[in-house]
C-alpha cells in the first residue's frame, strides 16, 4: 500500500477524535468530489459515524478498534487513487496540510516528513530512527 495511503488513513481517523475533526472530514470528503462526486455526501455521512466511533474507542482505551477504523480507511483511500492516479498530489496536500496538523496535539511543532529505507545483506545492521535512539551492545 502506498506510504502516503497508510499516513492518510491514519491522520484521517485520529484528526476527527479532535477538535479539528470538521476540516479534516472536509478535507476527504474533498477527495472524493473530485474522483467520485455522488458518494461524497455518504462519505461524509460515514466520518461523522467514524467520529463518534473513535471517540468511544478512546473512552473505552480500544486501540484495536481505531487501528481497525484507520485500516479501513486506508483501503477507502487507496481504492480512490486508484481509480484515479492524478489524485496522489491531492492526497499528499490534504495530508500536510489538513490531516496531519489536525491530528496532532496542540503545542506540537511539526518539522516535515520522514522517509526511511534501509536494506542490509549478509550479517550486516540497520539502525533506524525517526528521534532519539539508544543501542547498547556488548
Amino acid at each position: 500500500m502506498d506510504p502516503i495511503v497508510l499516513a492518510a488513513g491514519t491522520a484521517l481517523v485520529t484528526a476527527l477524535a479532535t477538535d479539528a475533526w470538521q476540516s479534516a472530514r472536509d478535507g476527504a470528503v474533498a477527495l472524493w468530489r473530485k474522483v467520485r462526486p455522488e458518494q461524497a455526501e455518504v462519505v461524509e455521512a460515514e466520518l461523522v459515524e467514524v467520529r463518534e466511533q473513535v471517540l468511544q474507542a478512546r473512552g473505552e482505551g480500544d486501540a484495536d478498534t481505531e487501528r481497525a477504523l484507520a485500516g479501513a480507511w486506508q483501503i477507502r483511500l487507496q481504492q480512490l487513487l486508484r481509480a484515479d492516479p492524478s489524485l496522489a498530489g491531492e492526497l499528499r496536500r490534504v495530508l500536510d496540510e489538513v490531516l496531519t496538523p489536525a491530528a496532532e496535539p496542540a503545542g506540537s511543532e511539526r518539522i516535515g516528513s520522514l522517509v526511511m529505507k534501509a536494506k542490509a545483506g549478509g550479517h550486516g545492521r540497520v539502525y533506524q530512527a525517526g528521534r532519539d535512539q539508544t543501542i547498547n551492545e556488548r
